[in-house]
């Protein structure tokens, strides 16, 4: 499942990049830049604010920084940019965040290009909870990224890509090697691949009678039961208490302490 997202010469086009503490998001991200865009290009990288500094930044370029919480992000748009790699905290919900990037994207002028996962592999393999965590991501994702995979074992890889194929995961499943991608410009094509439609600027209409949902194509036997409502992304539905109604594991509790003053 692929569609074109229609694009503006004249907006930045932005990649959002998720991935947990450690998954290599800071190093991927500087191969494509490196390898992906062309001499014209001008790329900028918003690292989160709660994060600290790392090597790998020393080849990232135009870096500034965003701030906010599960509910806002808060961010200028890097003067002249075109292409803002936004790279989200490595620690926190990542639905949470990308639904705050999804309000700051149309309140910014850029448009979204793509949603970029890292895949931890040998942290998932190790703590197989992940898997739910790392389900989610895919879920709003175009591509998937698989990295840190040293120790891993391959039958563990080709189970768990089975495993996102047979749960009809279209994004683009890549391998990350010594930090780089075999194709960067593959990566960066703006081509939505990914499940969610939340980001797409025409929302789906979902139809029901009687609460059963039908095809827009079939007349309901009475019209007064019908029901048009714009479809809710499952992963974006909240409960009676204001929490999304999909809880994800608990990241941190899987992850090292955060160092002081080296990067994630």
């Amino acid at each position: 499942m692929t569609r074109q997202v229609p694009m503006s010469s004249s907006k930045p086009l932005v990649y959002l990049i998720l991935g947990p503490a450690g998954s290599g998001r800071r190093e991927v991200v500087a191969d494509l830049i490196e390898g992906g865009l062309a001499g014209e290009d001008r790329p900028a990288v918003l690292l989160p604010e709660s994060e600290p500094a790392n090597a790998a930044d020393a080849r990232l370029p135009n870096v500034g920084r965003w701030t906010g919480s599960d509910v806002f992000l808060t961010a200028d748009l890097p003067e002249g940019a075109t292409h803002i790699f936004l790279v989200t905290d490595g620690r926190r919900n990542p639905v949470e965040q990308l639904e705050a990037c999804k309000a700051w994207l149309e309140i910014s002028g850029a448009e979204l290009a793509r949603i970029l996962c890292l895949v931890h592999c040998r942290l998932v393999e190790q703590h197989p909870p992940l898997v739910a965590w790392f389900d989610a991501c895919l879920h709003f994702s175009d591509v998937a990224l698989l990295n840190r995979r040293e120790g891993v074992a391959n039958k563990w890889l080709s189970d768990y890509v089975a495993r996102c194929e047979k749960l009809f995961h279209p994004c683009l499943f890549e391998i990350v090697k010594a930090g780089r991608v075999k194709n960067p410009a593959l990566v960066l094509d703006p081509q939505a691949r990914r499940v969610s439609h939340a980001f797409d600027a025409e929302q789906d209409w979902l139809i029901t009678a009687e609460g059963d949902e039908i095809d827009e194509q079939e007349e309901a036997e009475d019209e007064d039961e019908v029901e048009i409502a714009l479809e809710e992304d499952p992963y974006l539905v909240r409960d009676a208490t204001g929490r999304h109604a999909k809880r994800l594991p608990e990241l941190t509790k899987y992850l090292d302490p955060a160092p002081p003053a080296s990067g994630s």
